[in-house]
This record gives C-alpha cells, structure tokens and sequence, in this order.
C-alpha cells in the first residue's frame, strides 16, 4: 500500500508493507524492481496516515523524531549502520568515518557505510540526510543535493 504527500521538498511516495513503512520515495516516483507499481494506493491506511502526519509536523518544525513502525529491506550491515542513522540527532551531522567508527570499525569502512547509507529505503525518518562528508562538505543524497541542503536547512533553522 502507498500513499503521496506534498512536502516543501516535492512529492512523497510513502510505502507501507504488512503494518510497517517500507519505503519514502522522492519524484520521480519509481517503480518495485519488477517494473510494477507497489500495490494499491491506500490513503486511509493507518499507518500511512500517521507517518504523513508525523512528518508534517517535521516540515512544519513541530517534530524532531519519529515514532512510526520501520520495515526497511537491507543486509544486516545496511540495517547496522541505518541505526546509526537514527542515532544523529536532530540538527546534528555525522561523517561516513565517524559512522564507520561508531559500528567499531576503521576509516577504511567509510566507503561501505556510504553505499549503505545511499541504499537507505526511508530517508528523512532514517536521517541519511545528516551525514557528511570528513570535511564538512555535503556528499551524494539519493533525492539530490537540494534536498539534503534544504533538509538540512530547516533542522538548523528549527534550532534557533
């Protein structure tokens, strides 16, 4: 089941699967791997409906974590640092080494822990935004650059 949202950063596709988020997906919308469209539209879905209100309230600066139901499809060492993810708090960045180190693991892993964080299926819920680059720099987002920014952005703006 799926619903669409507007958002200050386009379009949401948001992907429930057997009582869980699966999926946030920026437009354009893709499709599942075999070509089809992820079921059936469901916006009175429960689940669905609170997620497009939590981040509403995310938006619109009221919310700075999220309590909704995660199933994100991923290896164990993609669900691993996924946790980590969620870990950065609100307003604050994380580089990919100092994920790497967090799991216990060298600089040397933060190639690894940069795919995994570009594979994230729930970006802004699982905050793949608020990592960096060792230099401070903004490195590859999976919605683009602008959206990382903008994302980025408001949490700051939020803390002032």
């Amino acid at each position: 089941m799926w619903t669409v949202m507007d958002s200050p950063i386009g379009e949401l596709r948001l992907v429930e699967h057997h009582g869980a988020i699966s999926a946030i997906e920026f437009t354009p919308f893709g499709h599942s791997p075999d070509g089809r469209p992820r079921g059936e539209r469901a916006d009175d879905s429960p689940v669905l409906r609170e997620a497009v209100r939590q981040l509403t309230e995310y938006f619109a600066r009221d919310r700075k974590e999220f309590d909704l139901p995660l199933a994100p499809d991923g290896t164990d060492f993609q669900r691993r640092v996924w946790d980590q993810l969620r870990a950065i708090g609100y307003g604050e960045t994380a580089s990919y080494g100092e994920i790497a180190h967090r799991l216990g693991m060298t600089n040397a892993a933060s190639r690894a822990v940069g795919l995994a964080n570009g594979r994230n299926p729930i970006p802004i819920v699982i905050p793949c935004h608020r990592v960096i680059g060792a230099d401070g720099s903004l490195t590859g987002y999976a919605g683009g650059l602008e959206r990382k920014q903008t994302l980025l952005e408001l949490e700051q703006d939020a803390l002032f």
